[in-house]
């Protein structure tokens, strides 16, 4: 019974993320009422519990009727017999623990034999590479390997070379003399993938798309890990979550950070969400580093019904951060304030109508066409289109509210859904694995700045430089990210936590490459990300793959001092 509950948890677990259950699964018993509640409304729960129970019936029963058949008969077993069972049982236990002819044993990497991601899932053992993936655990800085690797991230991103110091001052000659507002709103689960202007055939953002085209957007935008909790962090700190368990947000030994948020004089702070700010200790990561910070969650709302388990859905979130924010503006207080929205997210609860806004019914689409769109399900992409509608209709709302033209709006994805096969992109960084990482980004502000498209690599960590550095406002920079509209920084790269082999892994994304190395066994691969094809050209590319390498292992060694070493001064 155990095993059947463990299969059954496996299955569910890689229907929600595409990855079989692993230690990093038990992060979600972390909130047990809100993981609870998104079984419930996400899978057929109930009918499940019935379907257990009558299996374990028919397995009493059947278990009761070989007893009885077996109890009745009585047969003498010699003693040569019950030895040569007993050798034989031995035997065939013995193998299928070695379950190898080689010197070696069989392990779960060997599982991945293929370049399709969905064989080698399917080939591993749910049970075994969970215990297993307990031993791919994060650890501490490494400060050798990092004062190793200081001078290649130091190059990078223009840091003294003669001393470790990842403090920059940016200041601004002629700052605008009206402060300008910055809204960052974080769009649940909207990759490249999903978009039309991107090249989903089904057109399903096509209010974003019209946006997309009036803003300066960077196509090449990349999150450092496929999960939300981990997009938070990373956009905030200012540091990638490169945590192989849990979440960094769940490390209270990283928590207190020095950031960007926090630098904001005399703007009024806010951080608005439609559940509560408890889940994944997000409310650590902006309360222990942002002062002044106004956190509007469920419960700080009058008169809005709670649609699931992430509480409000999305528009009731930007209606109620919208009356907020006009009340600022009318004050002639300038703000920076965080909108994370969650409706594009299962079990995707979206209303019969709201406004303009109608769902697509399953008898206006057929399955074939969802495919086509690589979507999972009708709700998966009915929840990309209500969000397309809310982020067109909270734009209207700030033009209506008298903001808009002073404000910089900055929407960017947190990860890529899971979705079916992506037939209609022409580059092969799904069976990479990597297009999950690759979210949309733009930056909508036409007082401010031209449309524009910036085709040079971005990564999530680098939104609240480029944001601030956009409006004039002086910070101190601590954290890895830069200004992407910084003109003289062209040849970028993105870096990214993954999952390769069957174990945690970093990559790098540059010059039209891929470069990974696995977190434990560090084993690499260098892969072009022009055409179709997989393929390893590391040994044909020594050079490349030497330099990506270097820049990787810079990259991951100085996230980790970072975390430990990037604390606020007492005062």
């Amino acid at each position: 019974m155990t095993l059947t509950l463990f299969y059954l948890f496996d299955l569910g677990y890689y229907e929600y993320l595409a990855i079989r259950l692993d230690a990093s699964s038990l992060r979600f018993l972390g909130n047990l009422k809100i993981s609870t509640q998104v079984l419930v409304e996400s899978y057929p729960i109930y009918k499940g519990l019935i379907g257990l129970l009558i299996l374990c019936f028919i397995i009493y029963k059947y278990a009761n009727f070989v007893y009885n058949l077996f109890s009745k008969a009585h047969q003498e077993i010699t003693k040569k017999v019950k030895a040569v069972i007993i050798i034989l049982t031995v035997l065939v236990l013995s193998f299928g623990i070695y379950n190898s002819i080689t010197h070696y044993p069989l392990r779960w990497s060997e599982a991945f034999f293929s370049k399709n991601t969905i064989v080698n899932q399917f080939a591993l053992n749910p049970v075994l590479y969970f215990f297993d993936s307990f031993s791919f655990r994060s650890e501490g800085v490494d400060v050798e390997k990092f004062k190793t690797y200081y001078p290649v991230i130091a190059k990078e991103l223009n840091l003294p070379l003669d001393t470790i110091n990842f403090e920059q001052k940016i200041t601004f000659k002629n700052p605008y003399k009206e402060n300008p507002n910055i809204i960052f709103v974080m769009l649940e689960s909207v990759g490249t993938a999903t978009m039309g202007i991107y090249g989903n055939p089904l057109n399903c953002t096509p209010k974003m798309d019209s946006i997309i085209k009036k803003s300066i957007s960077f196509p090449k935008f990349y999150v450092h890990k496929p999960g939300t909790a981990g997009s938070v962090f990373a956009s905030i700190t200012g540091l990638p979550d490169i945590e192989d368990v849990k979440t960094a947000s769940r490390n209270p030994m990283i928590i207190d950070q020095r950031i960007i948020f926090d630098q904001f004089k005399g703007y009024e702070k806010s951080y608005f969400l439609g559940g509560s700010a408890n889940w994944a200790n997000i409310r650590g990561v902006f309360q222990s580093n942002i002062k002044g910070l106004k956190i509007y969650e469920e419960g700080s709302f009058d008169d809005v019904k709670r649609a699931d388990v992430w509480g409000i859905d999305d528009y009731d979130l930007f209606k109620q951060a919208d009356k907020r924010l006009k009340k600022l503006h009318d004050s002639g207080k300038p703000f920076v304030t965080y909108i994370q929205t969650a409706t594009n997210h299962m079990p995707y609860t979206v209303p019969d109508k709201k406004e303009s806004f109608k769902p697509i019914l399953e008898n206006e689409i057929n399955e074939k066409t969802l495919l086509k769109g690589g979507f999972r399900s009708l709700g998966q992409l009915n929840g990309i289109r209500y969000l397309d509608f809310n982020v067109a209709r909270f734009l209207d709302r700030a033009k209506e509210s008298g903001y808009y033209d002073n404000s910089i709006f900055v929407f960017f994805g947190d990860h890529r859904a899971g979705m079916k096969k992506l037939n209609f992109l022409k580059d092969n960084e799904d069976d990479l694995g990597i297009q999950v990482h690759h979210t949309t980004c733009f930056i909508n502000a036409p007082k401010y700045i031209k449309p524009q498209e910036i085709n040079k690599y971005a990564k999530l960590i680098d939104i609240f430089p480029t944001a601030t550095s956009l409006a004039k406002i002086d910070y101190t920079n601590y954290t890895l990210g830069r200004d992407l509209l910084d003109s003289t920084r062209t040849n970028t790269a993105a870096f990214i936590h993954t999952q390769s082999k069957g174990e945690k892994a970093v990559g790098l994304i540059k010059n039209g490459y891929y470069y990974e190395k696995t977190n434990i066994s560090k084993k690499s691969g260098l892969y072009s990300l022009q055409g179709n094809s997989v393929k390893d050209i590391k040994l044909s590319n020594p050079i490349i793959t030497q330099q990506m390498d270097s820049l990787l292992s810079a990259y991951y060694h100085s996230t980790k001092y970072l975390y430990f070493n990037n604390k606020k001064l007492n005062k």
